[in-house]
Formats: C-alpha cells, structure tokens, sequence
C-alpha cells in the first residue's frame, strides 16, 4: 500500500512540476518552422507549464491534471509560434484563459478523464501561423503498431536546468492495452483503460515527459491522444499513456457548443 501511494505521487509529480526538473520531448527533433499551427502553450506567469491543442478559435483542449497546477491562477494561452522566447515573425498569439472546464469525473490517482477544455476570453484569429486541428470524425481504436507523433516544448534530459526554446516532436508506436498492463509493463497500477492509449519505443529513448502534459498525439494525421502520464522518461517498459480523445467527443461537443 505504502509503494502504491508512493508511485502514483510520484506519477503526479513528474507530469506536474515544469520547473527546475521538468523534461519535455525525449529524443525529438525541432518541428519544422510552422508545421504545427494548432499547437497551444499554456503558461502561468509568463511561464510554460503545459502544452494544449486549438480544436476551435475560442477553445483549447488539454490535460485535466494541469489544472491541480493551475488552481484559481490567471493562465495564458500562447500561439502561432514555434518559439517560446524569440518570435521572429510575430505571429505569435497571447490569449486569457476566461473559463476552465476540467472533465467532472478526472482522477488524480487513476488518471481517469484525463482531460479539460480552456476557454479563451477572445478567440484566436486564424491564419497560417495559428489554426484549429480538427476532432476525429469516426469513434476508431488505434490499432497496436501505429506510428504516432507527440510533441512539446521542454527539456530534453532530466538534470538540464533550462528549457530549449523549439517545438519539438518525437515518433511513438502503439502498443496494446493487455502488454502495457502486464507484469513487466505498468502492472495495473494503474489500469490502462480503453479511454488510454499506451505508446512507446521497442527500444526506450523516445517519449512525452513532464511539461508535454496536455499535448496531442497525432495518428495518421488525426488528433488521438492528449499526454497525461508515465513514470520518467523513455523507459523501455514504461511507455507514455494518453487520454483517448475519441471516447471524449461527445463531451468536447456538449461543452464547446
């Protein structure tokens, strides 16, 4: 019971804290410059804590858990920009969050319904540097093997003190719920639910770590998964677990409507 509470704290820690230990992409390359229009930092204090994704002007989705961080602070959301220190094109978009909307039923042990939706006090204007990523059209698994896409701003080893500037992004595989599950996997502690999805490397080094909270997981060009949680970085046998944004659609559409 003692190790139990000790992994799950440790669990909030490590996906809560972008401060002096905070890790981001895990063996990544920088984004090319612009590639990713939809692409949301959240910030607090002019700080960068969390990533999100722009799915309409006036609305960002993003992690559930980011929110324990947030509390009743002010929080910006930033956009267009690839860049969170120099902004060589000013494209650049800094909105107010006016309205937080973490799912009701999120757990901070399990990490079920890990997800939140922002809503911005005006909506961002769209144009080539900044635009929406639209939701999935067909409520689809992801089949084990798929070669996905996560990306964040952050460190990009665990001891570095300083967050490199760049958007950068990583390649992921899918890997089933019954091994992510297993004994040399997560154990069931906690559980990988169908509303995860579990992706890794065979190999280790490439991952979504602390700061990445909240970003999207992109599958075949769709918007699949949102970084909620993992144990260090890059583990073999601990692969990063995204919420599902499928199995949240409904949810999304009822509140941004």
């Amino acid at each position: 019971m003692i190790f139990q509470a000790f992994f799950r704290s440790a669990m909030i820690i490590y996906f809560l804290t972008p401060g002096d230990d905070a890790v981001e992409i895990i063996g990544g390359k920088d984004v090319k410059p612009h590639s990713k229009p939809y692409m949301a930092s959240i910030q607090l204090h002019r700080r960068h804590v969390c990533g999100g994704i722009l799915i309409k002007p006036g609305w960002v989705l993003t992690a559930a858990h980011c929110n324990l961080k947030f509390k009743d602070q002010n929080i910006q959301v930033v956009l267009g920009t690839d860049s969170l220190r120099r902004d060589k094109d000013n494209s650049a978009q800094k909105l107010t969050v006016k309205q937080k909307f973490p799912h009701i039923c999120f757990d901070s042990k399990s990490f079920k319904d890990d997800i939140m939706l922002l809503q911005l006090q005006t909506e961002a204007k769209l144009n080539k540097f900044v635009n929406v990523l639209p939701l999935p059209e067909y409520d689809c698994d992801v089949e084990e093997g798929t070669i996905c896409t996560v990306m964040g701003w952050g460190k990009t080893k665990l001891r570095l003190r300083r967050l490199p500037d760049n958007l950068k992004e990583v390649n992921v595989t899918i890997i089933n719920r019954a091994k992510c599950n297993s004994e040399n996997y997560y154990n069931n502690n906690p559980v990988i639910t169908t509303e995860m999805l579990c992706a890794g490397d065979s190999k280790g080094g490439k991952d979504a770590c602390q700061g990445d909270s909240g970003g999207p997981l992109i599958c075949e060009d769709e918007l699949q998964g949102i970084v909620s949680f993992g144990i260090k970085c890059g583990l073999r046998y601990k692969p990063g677990i995204y919420t599902r944004v499928t199995q949240y659609i409904e949810w999304i559409q009822k509140i941004t409507a």
